[in-house]
């Protein structure tokens, strides 16, 4: 409940919050709200309010394909989100349990997980993307599992850090001396109280990931055709952008706004934090 409250009295979680969940609406109602099929070929390269031979009028106009662009940006809507959730999901699975046990135990476990995640973190994130899609081939899976190896090692560098502080606080010295297991501390005394950069960093790891989805899928190397994808959407325009700047300029603008309304909500989220925090909360 503080969290909402915070959150309403926060003009940056305001703002991130209600775009996000725009987003997240449309996602959810797609097949309710799309006007038409996204994968039916109808007129191809209509202009924004073009009306077909049959009156059907393309509030968005079509690709070169003939495809409504709304009803594509509508349902891939819901594509960026599922794929974007369950990579950053699983990412953030492999990174928490990671540095509670790393943070939590210290010695040999702490630095072999260090050591390990170090070396990924040496490389551009990007370009693991790219060879590990490029090796595997393009799917949903795959981006999960690029993602989630990409990823996890930054995330399992914040938890690890948030639990060897938290690990020596009075209550988790209290939790030990009365015999409780080494997985309830981790879970019930530690995780909860890493809550507020957790959430910051969910946050901006979603934006993230959907922005790279979105890189993925103007590289080719995204979700295979004919799947709505905002980044396969501007990949499939980009040749006649100058002519027919439509196919490109709308899933562009929801990628970004989607990724700055994550953001926003993860600043908001910040200050919140802080604030809690100052008031002793």
């Amino acid at each position: 409940m503080k969290w909402v409250k915070g959150v309403l009295t926060s003009p940056p979680a305001l703002i991130g919050g209600l775009l996000t969940l725009l987003w997240l609406v449309v996602g959810v109602f797609a097949p309710w709200i799309a006007p038409l099929d996204p994968l039916q070929n109808y007129v191809p390269l209509l202009a924004p309010g073009g009306v077909g031979p049959d009156g059907t009028h393309y509030w968005l106009g079509t690709d070169m394909l003939g495809r409504d662009v709304l009803s594509r940006l509508i349902w891939g809507t819901r594509t960026v989100l599922v794929w974007a959730g369950i990579a950053t999901g699983t990412a953030f699975a492999v990174g928490i349990i990671a540095g509670l046990v790393a943070g939590y135990y210290r010695g040999k476990v702490d630095a072999i997980l260090s050591f390990f995640a170090n070396a990924i973190l040496s490389f551009p994130v990007l370009v693991l993307y790219v060879v590990i899609i490029v090796a595997l081939g393009a799917s949903g899976t795959n981006i999960v599992l690029a993602v989630t190896f990409a990823s996890a090692p930054a995330i399992f560098r914040l938890i690890r850090a948030l639990t060897i502080d938290v690990r020596s606080r009075d209550f988790v010295a209290a939790a030990v001396t009365q015999g409780e297991s080494d997985v309830r501390i981790m879970l019930v005394e530690i995780l909860p109280n890493t809550l507020g950069p957790v959430m910051v960093d969910l946050c901006l790891r979603l934006g993230y990931t959907a922005a790279t989805i979105g890189v993925l899928g103007f590289l080719g190397l995204g979700l295979p055709p004919p799947t709505p994808d905002w980044g396969g959407m501007v990949n499939e325009g980009r040749g006649m952008a100058m002519v027919f700047p439509h196919m490109v300029i709308f899933p562009a603008i929801a990628i970004s706004s989607l990724v700055l309304g994550l953001s926003l909500l993860a600043d908001g989220l910040e200050e919140v934090s802080k604030r809690m925090q100052g008031r002793g909360a």
